[in-house]
């Protein structure tokens, strides 16, 4: 019985003395794991990266504004130019116009929407101070129209409608509204150094008169 144990016993003695002899250093220390997870980490990363869609952000540097269209729309590049882009939706009629117009003389912004709310029907719409509108219409084609308009500091404009179908009110009535929401305007890059927008400027101090 004791030979046939010592029989059984010599290739588990074999493994462990093995296992024993193999040198500590030879073995990946913490350091060396660590680094290797994080290169296995980084490749992935770069790999999600490349597979995510390109930024849905527009900005038009020279012009001075930018925008963030939905999430699957599509630029119409034989529609778009220096002054504007047009994006759309590839499967429901719906799009978003961002057009950039040099001032008009001594026009004021209302002169300017009496000028385009002439031929919609059911227009609405609000001024906020003198330098922006809202406002919502129906272009008399069975599309509803939502629209912003900014004037900048120069006194050019920059006007962008987000038109769908009025039977998909109830799906696009709040995309148009938070798309319009993204609309900013800044200094065009002829009025800031290097084509940079300008940073904000610092609050007046308290008891200040501001001109």
């Amino acid at each position: 019985m004791k030979i046939a144990s010592l029989a059984i016993a010599s290739p588990l003695l074999l493994l462990v003395a093995c296992g024993r002899a193999e040198p500590v250093e030879d073995l990946p220390s913490q350091d060396e794991l660590a680094n290797a997870a994080n290169v296995a980490a980084a490749a992935a990363m770069a790999k999600a990266k490349s597979d995510t869609p390109a930024s849905r952000n527009y900005v038009n540097v020279e012009r001075g504004f930018s925008i963030t269209f939905p999430e699957g729309w599509e630029k119409d590049a034989s529609s778009s130019n220096a002054d504007g882009v047009v994006y759309q939706d590839p499967g429901a009629g719906a799009d978003v116009r961002i057009v950039w117009q040099k001032k008009d003389g001594d026009r004021t912004l209302q002169q300017i929407v009496g000028t385009v709310n002439e031929g919609s029907e059911g227009v609405s719409g609000d001024f906020i101070g003198d330098n922006e509108y809202r406002g919502t219409a129906n272009d008399g084609e069975g599309n509803n129209v939502a629209l912003r308009m900014i004037r900048q500091a120069d006194g050019s404009i920059v006007t962008a409608s987000f038109v769908y179908p009025e039977m998909l009110s109830e799906q696009y009535s709040a995309m148009a509204e938070r798309t319009l929401d993204s609309l900013h305007v800044f200094a065009p890059k002829t009025q800031t150094p290097e084509g940079t927008a300008p940073e904000a400027a610092a609050p007046a101090p308290a008891n200040t008169a501001t001109p």
